[in-house]
């Protein structure tokens, strides 16, 4: 099938539209966390008056604006521009794949995109849950880093996948693992937030509460995590139908299985009293190293039959 020259245009100007969004986001989501005020300094913004008549007697009265706190619209601002951006990005993919006439996630660049993107979408959803909406920012950071490195150094042409990769396994597993491994980008994040804010250091006040992060990075991880292990069982079916055989601890099968086993780690440690709390969190961490090391290092740089793919 011929490409779309004019779509995959378009796909690749929604995309820089969509960075460039989530970049203004991301100050905003900055500025909120930087002017946020304590609980108890955000109860005064109430602003008691006092009314005098002509005559000079005082009538006491409690008038409160209507209007929110302008840190808070702010935020709130910021959260509409991630929902933007989600949509113009989601709007990219849409776009190179009916250029293309395949899958969007064949390569380095698509697949990252689709990472990113289940990556903010799970995090709205939990904004939507949890008042942890003014760290958006500590988000969004990474997420520009992978879409400004995939629309750069790994951004591919629209084009026709290899043949290699013509087969209906690329949609099932590639979009799990993408999925699966940008969800589990919010459990990273909201565990080194953890660790930082039960650290104890005043620095860190701002933060909410311990426990909120460390609920966040749980569900999210145990959401992520059977998602996760369907792409590992989907990845070595397709490597037995492709190369005759479901495991040949190839690097990127290797670092995905350690992934895999340290997650699953993280899930018991979680659940084990004696582990609980900054234990449980530097493995979840840990875990989300090895992910991005999978991601970036062993699709780049080490030879494997999974190389030449550039993609999950």
């Amino acid at each position: 099938m011929p490409v779309n020259v004019a779509l995959a245009a378009y796909s690749d100007w929604t995309y820089a539209a969509s960075v460039a969004v989530y970049f203004i986001a991301t100050v905003l989501y900055l500025g909120e966390m930087a002017f946020t005020r304590t609980v108890r300094a955000a109860k005064r913004e109430l602003v008691v008056t006092a009314g005098t008549r002509a005559d000079g007697t005082w009538t006491p009265g409690l008038v409160a604006s209507g209007r929110r706190p302008l840190v808070e619209r702010v935020g709130r601002a910021g959260v509409a521009l991630t929902v933007l951006a989600s949509l113009l990005q989601a709007a990219s993919l849409v776009l190179r794949g009916v250029a293309t006439g395949r899958a969007p996630w064949g390569n380095m660049y698509e697949y990252g995109s689709l990472l990113t993107l289940a990556a903010v979408v799970t995090w709205l959803v939990l904004t939507r849950k949890h008042p942890v909406r003014r760290l958006g920012g500590f988000v969004l950071i990474p997420v520009i880093i992978l879409l400004f490195v995939g629309g750069t150094s790994l951004y591919t042409d629209a084009a026709p996948v290899q043949p290699a990769l013509q087969s209906y396994w690329l949609v099932v597993h590639v979009s799990v693992i993408s999925v699966s491994s940008g969800i589990l980008l919010v459990p990273g994040v909201a565990s080194v937030l953890y660790l930082l804010k039960s650290s104890g250091r005043a620095r860190f006040a701002n933060l909410p509460e311990a426990d909120v992060l460390d609920r966040i990075a749980y569900r999210s991880t145990v959401f992520a995590f059977p998602l996760f292990t369907i792409g590992v069982i989907c990845g070595a079916i397709w490597a037995e139908a492709a190369w005759g055989r479901f495991w040949g601890w190839d690097p990127k099968e290797t670092v995905a299985f350690v992934s895999w086993v340290l997650y699953a780690a993280y899930l018991h440690a979680r659940a084990t009293a004696g582990w609980r709390g900054r234990s449980a969190a530097w493995i979840n961490v840990v875990g989300f190293v090895v992910t991005v090391f999978n991601l970036f290092f062993i699709n780049l740089v080490i030879a494997g039959l999974h190389s030449y793919a550039g993609i999950g």
